[in-house]
């Protein structure tokens, strides 16, 4: 889980020493509070996940985090100029900020990348090896995520994302990066969130909602098991305009502009019943 910890308190939170240095009744007028779903059903090191997500509301600066786990994250943004993406990146082991000072031998190594993706190296929250695709997707779209993870021997992991492309009708692979571990996989601290990175006072007026449906996790044996339980986590911004809740086959986070906690309280665990959904099985297809 430490992993896990330190995604939701840097990248996923943007959390930074200059949000630490401003007061907080300024963070809330400033930005939209960042507020996740952490899965809390997974009983082992999940080797793949699925899951489903459809933005309801969104605008410039957003991060939409469909899986993020203990080496990573892969999610769609909406850009400070309106421009989608898909984004998939994998940290190094090396804690430091600059990507330029890590070691050769230290950092998160390409194997492969989907045709059209743009590969490159981030800094600032961690450092490691980051892959985007421009993907204009909609209001209301229903986008499929699949994530793998892939120990090579007791020192490494392989892990590869794809997304499926509504428009061609086939899953798109982002990139596979190789990353120093201890021969884990995805962890057991799997979660979903939204994040306003643009942080420049109008944002934080501005509503941001999706649902994350028919999640799945599977173990190293092969079994998949749905995501029917979260806990509702939040950044330190001391905005009370977020709320999370159970929607039909999942759950969604709303945060900002007129948003009313009136669902589920902070750090509160909620349940839901098992839906008709399934993990596709051409998802499926692409572990083989």
């Amino acid at each position: 889980m430490i992993r896990t910890i330190f995604a939701l308190t840097t990248l996923a939170l943007g959390f930074s020493a200059t949000t630490h240095a401003i007061e907080p009744a300024e963070l809330a007028k400033r930005q939209c509070r960042s507020v996740h779903l952490s899965y809390k059903d997974i009983q082992h090191d999940a080797a793949a996940a699925y899951m489903e997500v459809e933005v309801k509301k969104s605008s410039p600066g957003t991060y939409f985090c469909a899986l993020g786990f203990n080496k990573g994250y892969f999610g769609m943004q909406e850009l400070a100029n309106g421009k989608k993406v898909m984004i998939f990146s994998v940290w190094e082991p090396d804690h430091g900020q600059d990507p330029r000072k890590v070691p050769d031998e230290n950092r998160a190594k390409l194997i492969e990348k989907g045709e059209g993706v743009r590969t490159g190296r981030f800094g600032g929250e961690g450092t490691g090896g980051q892959s985007f695709y421009d993907y204009d997707w909609k209001i209301g779209e229903n986008i499929k995520f699949f994530v793998r993870a892939e120990p090579v021997g007791d020192k490494m992991t392989k892990y590869k994302g794809w997304f499926y492309d509504n428009n061609r009708k086939t899953w798109q692979l982002m990139t596979e990066f190789q990353t120093l571990t201890k021969g884990g996989r995805l962890g057991r601290g799997l979660y979903s969130f939204v994040e306003d990175f643009r942080r420049n006072y109008h944002s934080a007026k501005v509503a941001r909602v999706a649902d994350y449906k028919n999640g799945w996790w599977m173990d190293a044996e092969g079994k998949w098991s749905p995501l029917l339980k979260f806990k509702f986590t939040a950044d330190p911004t001391p905005s009370k305009n977020i709320d999370a809740g159970k929607v039909e086959d999942g759950f969604f986070l709303a945060t900002g502009g007129e948003t009313e906690m009136k669902t589920t309280e902070l750090w509160k665990d909620t349940i839901r019943e098992k839906g008709k959904g399934s993990v596709p099985e051409s998802a499926k297809e692409l572990l083989k």
